[in-house]
């Protein structure tokens, strides 16, 4: 790793440690152990450094959840592996995080990578509620746009519940309840099986159902 990736990444981990506004480039140095004049000639300014973490946040956050999105597979399945995913929530999202900042907030620089991450992963979530939608396992009349909304919002409040709680609990519950909502909608939406229930024979989290909840 050269001097000009040492610095991201160490300016990286600070940002998600504590915030863009908490963190100074004395901080930068002295963990990254890279000198004043090497750190000024690859970024000028603390701004130039942070638009440049949370970037690389951004960058290695997104290729995990659109490889599972965007990838081969049921529908309904990417979505329950996409929402029980591995995580830290006790440190928060690496991206969500940041639209706590002030400074970040209030500089359109900084914020732009946050939105465009949080537009990606939006548009692939929708396009694959879309398609659960045409295979019959959602609902005709269901709201791709909200569901996707109500899957970020459910994963982002986690992060916020487990840090202020210092558990782990309300974000994996948060988690949980998302998946039964959705699996509750596609109970109701009947469509052929393989089985000729009428319904899926398993559940989201891949179990098979009980005899005694089958049609």
């Amino acid at each position: 790793m050269n001097s000009k990736e040492n610095l991201i990444e160490t300016m990286s981990d600070l940002i998600w440690e504590r915030g863009y506004a908490a963190t100074s480039p004395r901080e930068v140095r002295e963990r990254s152990g890279v000198g004043q004049g090497s750190m000024y000639y690859h970024f000028p300014s603390k701004r130039d450094l942070g638009i440049a973490a949370i970037r690389h946040n951004c960058e290695t956050l997104l290729p995990a959840s659109l490889e599972i999105l965007n990838g081969p597979g049921d529908p309904l399945d990417r979505l329950t592996r996409y929402l029980s995913r591995d995580s830290e929530p006790l440190r928060g999202c690496k991206v969500g995080r940041l639209t706590q900042d002030p400074e970040v907030v209030a500089d359109p620089g900084m914020l732009a990578p946050i939105g465009t991450s949080f537009e990606t992963i939006h548009h692939s979530l929708v396009a694959v509620i879309e398609e659960a939608i045409r295979m019959g396992e959602l609902p005709a009349d269901v709201d791709a746009g909200r569901i996707a909304h109500l899957m970020t919002a459910t994963i982002q409040g986690g992060y916020v519940l487990a840090i202020a709680a210092q558990d782990l609990g309300p974000f994996n519950e948060a988690r949980r309840g998302a998946l039964d909502l959705l699996d509750a909608v596609s109970r109701a939406t009947t469509h052929k099986t393989s089985d000729g229930t009428g319904r899926p024979d398993t559940q989201l989290d891949g179990t098979r159902r009980p005899d005694d909840q089958k049609e």
